[in-house]
């Protein structure tokens, strides 16, 4: 049997943000930058960095802005070109490599993660794939690999699908899909066991799946065997738990740090540790804080 590559990512960018509102009511979360960054662009990179090539949007209305983000700016570029600001020309250009394709797919309705996941079917075909949810913004340990290429690595050897996974609170088992199982490896778990959003008296442990998935194509049958599930939505855990009755899913704990995104707090943590880490103004950004005076 020919081994299996990954080459596809899926970014599932149809949600409508309204834990953001009013600041999405007319621009997509994705499109919210942490400091001169989109999430969305984020995620991309991640992917670029586990050798994916081929990136598949799930969008829905009023997410245009995604589109244009990766799309060639002819102006733009010639008025910089015409100004000679090579540098700021070559970090537009930076955003679409040359080896990246793009590809959009509209999902009519918000019914899920696992409905977000089968409108790309068509687009991803027999191959196995990444799910990339932007509102987690991953960061892997310094001078080391993407957590997505550590999936990927890990990936390239056991040829079967693997969830990102963290320890969490057991108070907020409510808010991840959680997995049990055997521990197979430094950091790594054979599943035996996934339920979405468990109450913590009924979680069967603390490993909280975070917004990175590797996937095998059997996954799409499975879930287009499920019945709406957890909040009247096609969940895709519901899709993982049928499919480790066929397939070997694996629970890898990364090396990183995963900030929530799709949360106010999340998103300000990430702001200021992206800042205070950016080459530019990383230095002058820790001054004007270190001098800030708080209650």
């Amino acid at each position: 049997m020919p081994k299996l590559t990954l080459n596809k990512a899926v970014f599932p960018v149809a949600g409508l943000g309204t834990r953001f509102l009013p600041a999405t009511k007319a621009q997509p979360k994705e499109m919210l930058p942490v400091v001169d960054k989109p999430l969305i662009q984020y995620a991309v990179e991640e992917a670029y960095s586990a050798g994916i090539r081929h990136m598949i949007f799930v969008t829905g209305r009023n997410k245009r802005a995604i589109e244009d983000h990766f799309d060639t700016a002819y102006e733009l570029e010639n008025e910089l070109e015409m100004a000679e600001k090579h540098a700021l020309l070559a970090l537009v250009r930076s955003v679409q490599p040359d080896d990246m394709n793009f590809a959009f797919v509209r999902q009519p309705r918000s019914l899920g993660l696992g409905h977000a996941v089968l409108c790309a079917e068509h687009l991803v075909g027999n191959e196995p794939f990444a799910v990339l949810l932007a509102d987690d913004l991953m960061v892997g340990p310094a001078s080391g690999p993407s957590v997505l290429a550590q999936m990927a690595a890990q990936f390239e050897q056991l040829q079967q699908s693997i969830l990102a996974v963290q320890e969490v609170p057991l108070e907020q088992t409510r808010r991840y899909g959680i997995v049990a199982g055997q521990d197979v490896g430094p950091g790594l778990m054979k599943v035996q066991k996934i339920v979405e959003k468990p109450a913590p008296e009924l979680a069967p442990s603390r490993m909280g799946v975070a917004g990175r998935y590797l996937l095998t194509p059997a996954i799409f049958k499975h879930i287009r065997s499920q019945t709406a599930g957890v909040g009247g939505e096609l969940q895709l855990t519901d899709g993982i738990s049928s499919l480790l009755a066929e397939e070997t899913v694996y629970a890898l704990q990364y090396q990183g740090k995963r900030y929530d995104c799709g949360s106010k707090e999340g998103f300000l943590e990430a702001t200021v540790e992206l800042a205070l880490q950016h080459p530019e103004v990383g230095q002058q950004f820790r001054r004007y804080l270190s001098g800030l005076k708080l209650d």
